[in-house]
Protein backbone atom coordinates (compact mmCIF):
# COMPACT_ATOMS: atom_id res chain seq x y z
CA UNK A 1 0.00 0.00 0.00
CA UNK A 2 1.39 3.39 -1.16
CA UNK A 3 0.72 6.48 1.37
CA UNK A 4 -1.44 7.67 -1.20
CA UNK A 5 -3.56 4.34 -1.11
CA UNK A 6 -3.07 4.37 2.62
CA UNK A 7 -4.57 8.07 2.97
CA UNK A 8 -7.50 8.41 0.36
CA UNK A 9 -10.95 8.03 2.17
CA UNK A 10 -13.47 5.34 0.89
CA UNK A 11 -15.58 7.61 0.28
CA UNK A 12 -14.06 9.27 -2.64
CA UNK A 13 -15.08 8.60 -6.11
CA UNK A 14 -13.66 6.43 -8.01
CA UNK A 15 -12.14 8.62 -10.12
CA UNK A 16 -10.52 10.65 -7.28
CA UNK A 17 -7.16 9.62 -6.32
CA UNK A 18 -5.37 10.82 -3.36
CA UNK A 19 -3.04 13.19 -4.37
CA UNK A 20 0.70 13.55 -3.97
CA UNK A 21 0.82 17.05 -3.55
CA UNK A 22 -2.53 18.56 -2.54
CA UNK A 23 -0.74 22.46 -3.57
CA UNK A 24 0.06 21.02 -6.99
CA UNK A 25 -2.75 22.57 -10.15
CA UNK A 26 -3.73 20.10 -13.02
CA UNK A 27 -2.86 22.11 -15.70
CA UNK A 28 -5.80 20.95 -18.22
CA UNK A 29 -8.04 22.35 -15.39
CA UNK A 30 -6.89 25.53 -15.79
CA UNK A 31 -6.49 28.90 -18.16
CA UNK A 32 -3.03 29.44 -19.45
CA UNK A 33 -2.14 32.32 -17.30
CA UNK A 34 -2.74 30.61 -14.07
CA UNK A 35 -0.12 28.93 -11.55
CA UNK A 36 1.64 29.62 -8.21
CA UNK A 37 3.35 32.44 -7.31
CA UNK A 38 6.49 32.31 -5.72
CA UNK A 39 4.25 33.32 -2.63
CA UNK A 40 2.55 30.04 -2.67
CA UNK A 41 -0.98 31.40 -4.07
CA UNK A 42 -2.65 31.23 -7.37
CA UNK A 43 -1.90 33.76 -9.81
CA UNK A 44 -3.36 34.71 -12.96
CA UNK A 45 -0.95 36.67 -15.36
CA UNK A 46 0.75 37.48 -12.35
CA UNK A 47 -2.16 38.90 -10.36
CA UNK A 48 -2.17 37.35 -6.85
CA UNK A 49 -5.66 35.56 -5.59
CA UNK A 50 -5.22 37.79 -2.44
CA UNK A 51 -4.98 41.12 -4.48
CA UNK A 52 -8.15 40.48 -6.67
CA UNK A 53 -9.84 39.20 -3.57
CA UNK A 54 -9.05 42.77 -1.91
CA UNK A 55 -9.84 44.53 -4.84
CA UNK A 56 -12.84 43.01 -6.27
CA UNK A 57 -14.44 41.01 -3.51
CA UNK A 58 -15.58 37.46 -3.53
CA UNK A 59 -17.20 35.52 -5.10
CA UNK A 60 -15.46 36.64 -7.95
CA UNK A 61 -15.61 34.91 -11.46
CA UNK A 62 -11.90 36.03 -13.01
CA UNK A 63 -11.49 35.36 -16.90
CA UNK A 64 -8.12 35.10 -18.42
CA UNK A 65 -8.97 37.09 -21.07
CA UNK A 66 -6.02 35.68 -23.68
CA UNK A 67 -6.80 32.28 -22.56
CA UNK A 68 -10.40 33.12 -24.01
CA UNK A 69 -8.90 34.82 -27.01
CA UNK A 70 -6.63 31.90 -27.83
CA UNK A 71 -8.98 29.01 -27.24
CA UNK A 72 -11.12 31.02 -29.93
CA UNK A 73 -8.44 31.29 -32.52
CA UNK A 74 -7.92 27.88 -32.11
CA UNK A 75 -10.82 26.78 -32.92
CA UNK A 76 -10.76 28.98 -36.29
CA UNK A 77 -7.44 28.19 -37.26
CA UNK A 78 -7.68 24.08 -37.06
CA UNK A 79 -11.20 23.97 -38.86
CA UNK A 80 -9.80 26.74 -41.63
CA UNK A 81 -6.45 24.43 -42.11
CA UNK A 82 -8.51 20.35 -41.46
CA UNK A 83 -11.74 21.55 -44.36
CA UNK A 84 -9.82 24.02 -46.47
CA UNK A 85 -8.96 21.78 -49.50
CA UNK A 86 -13.15 20.20 -48.83
CA UNK A 87 -15.16 23.52 -48.86
CA UNK A 88 -12.54 26.29 -48.83
CA UNK A 89 -12.66 26.35 -45.04
CA UNK A 90 -15.40 26.56 -41.80
CA UNK A 91 -17.67 29.41 -40.28
CA UNK A 92 -16.82 28.98 -36.68
CA UNK A 93 -19.53 30.41 -34.28
CA UNK A 94 -19.46 30.93 -30.61
CA UNK A 95 -21.77 29.77 -28.65
CA UNK A 96 -22.84 32.44 -26.57
CA UNK A 97 -25.07 31.10 -24.30
CA UNK A 98 -21.90 29.62 -22.53
CA UNK A 99 -20.87 33.86 -21.33
CA UNK A 100 -21.61 36.80 -22.71
CA UNK A 101 -21.46 40.35 -22.51
CA UNK A 102 -20.40 43.20 -24.71
CA UNK A 103 -16.63 42.48 -24.48
CA UNK A 104 -17.15 38.98 -25.16
CA UNK A 105 -18.81 39.25 -28.34
CA UNK A 106 -16.17 41.86 -29.30
CA UNK A 107 -13.76 39.50 -28.62
CA UNK A 108 -14.53 36.46 -30.53
CA UNK A 109 -15.50 38.84 -33.13
CA UNK A 110 -12.03 40.00 -33.48
CA UNK A 111 -10.55 36.59 -33.27
CA UNK A 112 -12.72 36.08 -36.64
CA UNK A 113 -15.61 34.08 -35.28
CA UNK A 114 -19.11 34.65 -36.10
CA UNK A 115 -21.64 34.40 -32.85
CA UNK A 116 -24.75 32.11 -32.23
CA UNK A 117 -27.48 33.73 -29.79
CA UNK A 118 -30.25 31.69 -28.60
CA UNK A 119 -32.48 34.81 -27.42
CA UNK A 120 -33.58 38.43 -28.47
CA UNK A 121 -31.16 39.51 -25.38
CA UNK A 122 -28.07 37.62 -26.93
CA UNK A 123 -28.93 39.23 -29.83
CA UNK A 124 -29.18 42.42 -28.76
CA UNK A 125 -25.37 42.25 -26.73
CA UNK A 126 -23.85 40.74 -30.46
CA UNK A 127 -25.88 43.69 -31.92
CA UNK A 128 -24.39 46.17 -29.32
CA UNK A 129 -20.78 45.08 -29.31
CA UNK A 130 -21.04 45.82 -32.81
CA UNK A 131 -21.07 42.25 -34.19
CA UNK A 132 -21.67 42.66 -38.49
CA UNK A 133 -25.13 41.26 -38.06
CA UNK A 134 -24.41 39.08 -41.09
CA UNK A 135 -21.70 37.09 -38.77
CA UNK A 136 -24.97 36.59 -36.29
CA UNK A 137 -27.33 33.28 -35.88
CA UNK A 138 -30.30 33.13 -33.62
CA UNK A 139 -31.20 29.98 -32.26
CA UNK A 140 -33.99 28.92 -29.92
CA UNK A 141 -37.16 26.47 -30.48
CA UNK A 142 -39.77 29.17 -29.24
CA UNK A 143 -38.73 32.48 -30.84
CA UNK A 144 -41.01 35.45 -30.14
CA UNK A 145 -42.33 37.35 -33.08
CA UNK A 146 -40.17 40.12 -31.62
CA UNK A 147 -37.65 38.02 -31.81
CA UNK A 148 -37.77 36.85 -35.46
CA UNK A 149 -38.87 40.57 -36.51
CA UNK A 150 -36.04 42.21 -34.94
CA UNK A 151 -33.59 39.36 -36.81
CA UNK A 152 -35.58 39.85 -39.88
CA UNK A 153 -34.90 43.81 -39.47
CA UNK A 154 -31.32 43.57 -38.32
CA UNK A 155 -30.15 41.56 -41.25
CA UNK A 156 -28.58 38.39 -39.06
CA UNK A 157 -27.17 36.05 -41.43
CA UNK A 158 -29.15 32.72 -39.70
CA UNK A 159 -32.31 31.89 -38.35
CA UNK A 160 -32.27 28.27 -37.21
CA UNK A 161 -35.51 27.27 -37.60
CA UNK A 162 -36.56 24.12 -34.95
CA UNK A 163 -40.34 23.50 -35.74
CA UNK A 164 -42.72 23.28 -38.69
CA UNK A 165 -44.96 25.88 -36.89
CA UNK A 166 -42.06 28.45 -36.93
CA UNK A 167 -41.04 27.61 -40.08
CA UNK A 168 -44.83 29.03 -41.06
CA UNK A 169 -44.87 31.63 -38.59
CA UNK A 170 -41.29 32.96 -39.84
CA UNK A 171 -42.50 32.30 -43.18
CA UNK A 172 -45.96 34.99 -42.53
CA UNK A 173 -43.37 37.41 -40.87
CA UNK A 174 -40.85 37.92 -43.69
CA UNK A 175 -43.57 38.24 -46.22
CA UNK A 176 -45.02 41.19 -44.12
CA UNK A 177 -41.85 42.89 -44.04
CA UNK A 178 -41.26 42.00 -46.99
CA UNK A 179 -37.93 40.82 -46.46
CA UNK A 180 -36.38 36.71 -47.23
CA UNK A 181 -35.64 35.13 -44.04
CA UNK A 182 -31.92 33.22 -44.64
CA UNK A 183 -32.95 29.97 -42.82
CA UNK A 184 -31.12 26.74 -41.62
CA UNK A 185 -33.05 23.72 -40.57
CA UNK A 186 -32.29 22.43 -36.97
CA UNK A 187 -32.96 18.72 -37.36
CA UNK A 188 -32.78 16.08 -34.66
CA UNK A 189 -30.15 13.28 -36.39
CA UNK A 190 -31.40 10.58 -33.51
CA UNK A 191 -27.62 10.20 -32.31
CA UNK A 192 -27.16 9.33 -28.80
CA UNK A 193 -24.38 11.52 -26.89
CA UNK A 194 -22.67 10.21 -24.11
CA UNK A 195 -23.67 12.75 -21.96
CA UNK A 196 -26.17 13.80 -19.33
CA UNK A 197 -29.83 13.79 -20.42
CA UNK A 198 -30.29 17.24 -19.70
CA UNK A 199 -27.90 18.65 -22.31
CA UNK A 200 -27.92 15.48 -24.47
CA UNK A 201 -30.56 17.26 -27.66
CA UNK A 202 -30.23 14.69 -31.13
CA UNK A 203 -32.70 11.96 -29.31
CA UNK A 204 -36.26 11.93 -30.39
CA UNK A 205 -38.24 12.61 -27.09
CA UNK A 206 -36.36 16.52 -26.30
CA UNK A 207 -37.82 19.66 -27.47
CA UNK A 208 -35.52 20.72 -30.10
CA UNK A 209 -35.57 20.32 -33.61
CA UNK A 210 -37.18 18.68 -36.60
CA UNK A 211 -37.48 14.83 -36.35
CA UNK A 212 -35.63 13.06 -39.60
CA UNK A 213 -37.67 9.85 -39.17
CA UNK A 214 -40.17 9.17 -41.28
CA UNK A 215 -43.01 6.25 -40.69
CA UNK A 216 -42.16 2.96 -40.73
CA UNK A 217 -42.92 2.03 -43.76
CA UNK A 218 -44.55 -1.64 -44.63
CA UNK A 219 -40.94 -3.79 -44.30
CA UNK A 220 -40.49 -1.84 -41.02
CA UNK A 221 -37.78 0.50 -42.40
CA UNK A 222 -37.79 3.96 -41.36
CA UNK A 223 -36.22 6.47 -43.91
CA UNK A 224 -36.61 10.30 -44.28
CA UNK A 225 -39.68 10.52 -46.30
CA UNK A 226 -42.77 11.91 -44.70
CA UNK A 227 -40.45 13.06 -42.00
CA UNK A 228 -40.90 16.71 -40.26
CA UNK A 229 -37.68 17.42 -41.69
CA UNK A 230 -38.88 16.35 -45.16
CA UNK A 231 -41.61 18.38 -45.06
CA UNK A 232 -39.77 21.45 -43.49
CA UNK A 233 -37.50 21.19 -46.35
CA UNK A 234 -40.80 21.27 -49.18
CA UNK A 235 -42.23 24.00 -47.37
CA UNK A 236 -39.18 25.95 -47.13
CA UNK A 237 -38.10 25.60 -50.37
CA UNK A 238 -42.00 26.50 -51.30
CA UNK A 239 -42.09 29.85 -49.89
CA UNK A 240 -41.08 33.25 -51.43
CA UNK A 241 -39.68 34.42 -48.24
CA UNK A 242 -37.18 31.65 -47.15
CA UNK A 243 -33.64 31.15 -48.27
CA UNK A 244 -33.26 28.25 -47.33
CA UNK A 245 -29.39 27.91 -46.70
CA UNK A 246 -28.54 24.36 -45.16
CA UNK A 247 -28.96 22.36 -42.60
CA UNK A 248 -27.81 22.23 -38.57
CA UNK A 249 -27.76 19.95 -35.94
CA UNK A 250 -26.47 19.84 -32.09
CA UNK A 251 -25.97 16.59 -30.81
CA UNK A 252 -25.44 17.36 -27.37
CA UNK A 253 -23.23 19.02 -24.83
CA UNK A 254 -19.69 18.28 -22.57
CA UNK A 255 -19.60 15.14 -25.07
CA UNK A 256 -15.58 13.46 -25.67
CA UNK A 257 -16.23 10.96 -27.57
CA UNK A 258 -16.12 11.84 -31.58
CA UNK A 259 -18.33 8.51 -32.79
CA UNK A 260 -21.98 10.81 -32.33
CA UNK A 261 -20.38 13.61 -34.28
CA UNK A 262 -18.71 11.59 -36.92
CA UNK A 263 -22.80 9.59 -37.39
CA UNK A 264 -24.49 13.07 -37.40
CA UNK A 265 -22.52 14.12 -40.01
CA UNK A 266 -23.05 11.15 -42.37
CA UNK A 267 -26.79 11.58 -41.65
CA UNK A 268 -26.92 15.51 -42.39
CA UNK A 269 -24.98 14.66 -45.55
CA UNK A 270 -26.88 11.46 -46.61
CA UNK A 271 -29.92 13.79 -45.86
CA UNK A 272 -28.70 16.65 -48.07
CA UNK A 273 -27.98 14.04 -51.16
CA UNK A 274 -31.86 13.10 -50.82
CA UNK A 275 -33.01 16.82 -50.85
CA UNK A 276 -30.70 16.96 -54.10
CA UNK A 277 -32.07 14.30 -55.42
CA UNK A 278 -35.68 14.92 -54.78
CA UNK A 279 -36.20 18.49 -55.39
CA UNK A 280 -32.88 19.37 -57.56
CA UNK A 281 -31.30 21.86 -54.60
CA UNK A 282 -27.81 21.29 -53.53
CA UNK A 283 -27.92 23.45 -50.26
CA UNK A 284 -25.26 25.36 -49.58
CA UNK A 285 -24.29 24.94 -45.65
CA UNK A 286 -24.49 22.53 -42.69
CA UNK A 287 -23.93 23.55 -39.45
CA UNK A 288 -22.37 20.42 -37.49
CA UNK A 289 -22.92 22.20 -33.65
CA UNK A 290 -20.90 22.07 -30.83
CA UNK A 291 -20.98 20.69 -27.34
CA UNK A 292 -16.94 19.46 -26.92
CA UNK A 293 -16.05 18.74 -23.68
CA UNK A 294 -13.83 20.13 -21.45
CA UNK A 295 -12.01 19.31 -18.38
CA UNK A 296 -13.57 19.53 -14.48
CA UNK A 297 -11.88 17.24 -13.01
CA UNK A 298 -8.78 14.54 -13.70
CA UNK A 299 -10.96 12.44 -15.12
CA UNK A 300 -12.00 14.16 -17.82
CA UNK A 301 -9.89 13.91 -21.20
CA UNK A 302 -10.66 16.44 -23.63
CA UNK A 303 -9.81 16.69 -27.42
CA UNK A 304 -8.13 19.37 -28.87
CA UNK A 305 -9.19 21.33 -31.30
CA UNK A 306 -6.77 19.73 -33.91
CA UNK A 307 -8.08 16.80 -33.36
CA UNK A 308 -12.12 17.13 -33.34
CA UNK A 309 -11.14 19.17 -36.49
CA UNK A 310 -9.27 16.89 -38.33
CA UNK A 311 -11.43 13.57 -37.13
CA UNK A 312 -14.38 15.68 -38.15
CA UNK A 313 -13.29 16.67 -41.72
CA UNK A 314 -11.81 12.78 -42.58
CA UNK A 315 -15.76 11.83 -41.89
CA UNK A 316 -17.44 14.77 -43.95
CA UNK A 317 -14.68 13.82 -46.50
CA UNK A 318 -15.69 10.14 -47.06
CA UNK A 319 -19.22 10.90 -46.59
CA UNK A 320 -19.02 13.36 -49.43
CA UNK A 321 -16.89 11.01 -51.79
CA UNK A 322 -19.24 8.02 -51.39
CA UNK A 323 -22.29 10.34 -51.89
CA UNK A 324 -20.93 11.25 -55.34
CA UNK A 325 -21.27 15.28 -53.88
CA UNK A 326 -19.51 18.33 -53.23
CA UNK A 327 -18.86 19.28 -49.58
CA UNK A 328 -21.16 22.10 -48.26
CA UNK A 329 -19.48 25.07 -46.85
CA UNK A 330 -19.17 23.89 -42.82
CA UNK A 331 -19.75 25.57 -39.31
CA UNK A 332 -19.58 24.91 -35.88
CA UNK A 333 -20.71 26.30 -32.83
CA UNK A 334 -18.05 25.81 -29.95
CA UNK A 335 -19.04 27.73 -26.63
CA UNK A 336 -17.94 26.05 -23.28
CA UNK A 337 -15.07 24.39 -24.81
CA UNK A 338 -13.76 28.49 -25.77
CA UNK A 339 -15.15 30.09 -22.69
CA UNK A 340 -15.05 27.28 -19.95
CA UNK A 341 -11.36 26.85 -19.45
CA UNK A 342 -10.81 30.30 -19.06
CA UNK A 343 -11.87 31.58 -16.05
CA UNK A 344 -11.91 30.28 -12.21
CA UNK A 345 -14.13 31.49 -9.62
CA UNK A 346 -13.02 33.04 -6.60
CA UNK A 347 -14.45 32.34 -2.71
CA UNK A 348 -13.55 32.93 0.64
CA UNK A 349 -14.13 30.17 2.90
CA UNK A 350 -16.47 30.56 5.70
CA UNK A 351 -17.59 27.33 8.62
CA UNK A 352 -15.90 24.44 8.26
CA UNK A 353 -16.96 21.51 10.13
CA UNK A 354 -16.45 17.19 9.71
CA UNK A 355 -18.87 14.84 9.69
CA UNK A 356 -18.95 11.12 9.87
CA UNK A 357 -20.57 9.15 7.38
CA UNK A 358 -21.60 5.18 7.76
CA UNK A 359 -19.70 2.86 5.51
CA UNK A 360 -19.35 -0.69 4.93
CA UNK A 361 -18.98 -3.45 7.54
CA UNK A 362 -20.10 -1.15 10.53
CA UNK A 363 -17.24 1.29 9.27
CA UNK A 364 -17.38 4.96 9.79
CA UNK A 365 -15.46 7.51 7.79
CA UNK A 366 -14.68 11.39 7.98
CA UNK A 367 -16.21 13.97 5.11
CA UNK A 368 -14.91 17.47 5.81
CA UNK A 369 -18.13 20.41 4.98
CA UNK A 370 -16.08 23.96 3.94
CA UNK A 371 -18.82 26.61 3.18
CA UNK A 372 -17.93 29.40 1.02
CA UNK A 373 -19.69 32.79 0.13
CA UNK A 374 -21.09 32.08 -2.79
CA UNK A 375 -22.82 28.37 -4.29
CA UNK A 376 -25.68 27.56 -6.24
CA UNK A 377 -26.63 31.55 -7.40
CA UNK A 378 -23.19 31.49 -9.12
CA UNK A 379 -22.74 28.09 -10.28
CA UNK A 380 -26.26 26.47 -10.71
CA UNK A 381 -24.83 23.28 -12.69
CA UNK A 382 -24.09 20.82 -10.09
CA UNK A 383 -27.39 21.10 -8.47
CA UNK A 384 -28.87 21.22 -12.81
CA UNK A 385 -26.55 18.33 -13.84
CA UNK A 386 -25.05 17.07 -10.86
CA UNK A 387 -21.92 18.69 -12.53
CA UNK A 388 -18.55 17.92 -11.18
CA UNK A 389 -16.09 20.39 -10.63
CA UNK A 390 -12.30 20.63 -8.59
CA UNK A 391 -11.26 23.07 -5.86
CA UNK A 392 -7.76 24.45 -5.15
CA UNK A 393 -6.44 26.21 -1.65
CA UNK A 394 -5.99 29.56 -3.86
CA UNK A 395 -4.32 32.38 -0.99
CA UNK A 396 -1.60 30.15 0.34
CA UNK A 397 0.26 26.44 0.23
CA UNK A 398 0.03 24.17 2.87
CA UNK A 399 1.86 21.21 4.21
CA UNK A 400 -0.96 19.71 5.85
CA UNK A 401 -2.52 16.14 4.99
CA UNK A 402 -5.45 16.53 2.40
CA UNK A 403 -8.53 15.29 3.51
CA UNK A 404 -12.22 14.44 1.81
CA UNK A 405 -13.96 17.69 1.51
CA UNK A 406 -17.33 18.93 -0.01
CA UNK A 407 -17.30 22.86 -0.61
CA UNK A 408 -20.90 23.84 -0.33
CA UNK A 409 -22.18 27.90 -0.55
CA UNK A 410 -24.53 29.29 2.05
CA UNK A 411 -28.03 29.03 0.08
CA UNK A 412 -31.06 27.06 2.03
CA UNK A 413 -30.63 24.28 0.24
CA UNK A 414 -28.80 20.81 1.12
CA UNK A 415 -28.03 20.69 -2.60
CA UNK A 416 -26.28 23.80 -2.90
CA UNK A 417 -22.66 22.00 -3.64
CA UNK A 418 -19.92 23.74 -5.38
CA UNK A 419 -17.97 20.70 -5.35
CA UNK A 420 -19.12 17.47 -4.37
CA UNK A 421 -15.73 15.78 -3.89
CA UNK A 422 -11.99 17.05 -3.73
CA UNK A 423 -9.20 16.89 -1.33
CA UNK A 424 -7.89 19.67 0.31
CA UNK A 425 -5.60 20.63 2.78
CA UNK A 426 -6.67 19.73 6.47
CA UNK A 427 -6.27 23.30 8.12
CA UNK A 428 -8.36 24.82 5.81
CA UNK A 429 -10.36 27.83 7.48
CA UNK A 430 -12.18 30.47 7.67
CA UNK A 431 -10.52 33.65 5.24
CA UNK A 432 -8.72 31.06 3.04
CA UNK A 433 -9.40 31.60 -0.32
CA UNK A 434 -10.79 28.44 -2.83
CA UNK A 435 -10.52 28.49 -6.16
CA UNK A 436 -13.15 26.79 -8.70
CA UNK A 437 -11.65 25.90 -12.23
CA UNK A 438 -13.38 25.59 -15.56
CA UNK A 439 -16.09 28.31 -14.41
CA UNK A 440 -15.96 30.63 -17.29
CA UNK A 441 -19.40 28.37 -19.49
CA UNK A 442 -22.71 28.84 -17.79
CA UNK A 443 -21.89 29.29 -14.64
CA UNK A 444 -22.49 33.82 -15.41
CA UNK A 445 -25.07 32.73 -17.52
CA UNK A 446 -27.21 30.61 -15.15
CA UNK A 447 -26.49 33.06 -12.05
CA UNK A 448 -29.16 34.35 -10.38
CA UNK A 449 -30.16 36.18 -7.20
CA UNK A 450 -31.65 33.09 -4.81
CA UNK A 451 -31.61 34.05 -1.08
CA UNK A 452 -31.36 37.87 -2.46
CA UNK A 453 -27.41 37.51 -3.06
CA UNK A 454 -26.42 39.73 -5.50
CA UNK A 455 -24.71 38.35 -8.47
CA UNK A 456 -20.32 38.03 -8.82
CA UNK A 457 -18.71 40.70 -10.85
CA UNK A 458 -16.79 39.64 -13.83
CA UNK A 459 -13.11 40.29 -14.01
CA UNK A 460 -10.77 40.06 -17.59
CA UNK A 461 -6.93 39.68 -17.08
CA UNK A 462 -5.10 40.95 -20.14
CA UNK A 463 -1.45 41.80 -20.41
CA UNK A 464 -1.22 41.28 -16.53
CA UNK A 465 -4.14 43.99 -15.90
CA UNK A 466 -7.56 43.51 -14.83
CA UNK A 467 -10.52 45.43 -15.32
CA UNK A 468 -14.28 44.77 -14.33
CA UNK A 469 -16.40 44.13 -17.37
CA UNK A 470 -19.29 43.47 -15.43
CA UNK A 471 -20.05 44.87 -12.23
CA UNK A 472 -20.94 42.84 -9.11
CA UNK A 473 -24.70 43.57 -8.25
CA UNK A 474 -25.58 45.75 -4.85
CA UNK A 475 -28.88 45.49 -2.85
CA UNK A 476 -29.82 48.81 -4.81
CA UNK A 477 -30.06 46.82 -7.86
CA UNK A 478 -31.83 43.27 -5.75
CA UNK A 479 -35.02 46.39 -5.61
CA UNK A 480 -34.25 48.27 -8.88
CA UNK A 481 -37.34 46.19 -10.39
CA UNK A 482 -39.88 46.57 -7.52
CA UNK A 483 -42.35 49.48 -8.00
CA UNK A 484 -43.19 50.60 -4.84
CA UNK A 485 -43.36 49.68 -0.91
Amino acid sequence: MTASTAHASPLAPDWLDYPEDPNALVTKLWAAGVERNDDGEIAVQGLPASQLARDYGTPLLVLDEDDFRSRARSFRVAFNEAFADLCGGVDVYYAGKSFLCTPAARWVSEEGLRLDTASGGEMATALRAGVDPAHIGLHGNNKSDDEMRRALTAGVGRIVVDSLDELDRLTELAAEAGAVAPVMLRLTPGVHAHTHEFIATAHEDQKFGLSMAGPAGTDGAVGTAGSPAAEAVARALAAGSIDLRGLHCHIGSQIFEPEGFGVAAEKLLGFLAEIKAEHGVELEELDLGGGHGIAYTVADTPRTPQDIATTLAGVVGAACTALGMACPRISIEPGRAISGPAAFTLYEAGVRKTVTVDGDQGTTHARRYVSVDGGMSDNARPVLYEADYSVALASRVSAAPAVLSRVVGKHCESGDIVVKDAYLPDDVARGDLLAVPATGAYCHSLSSNYNMLTRPAVVAVQGGQARVIIRRETEEDLFARETGL
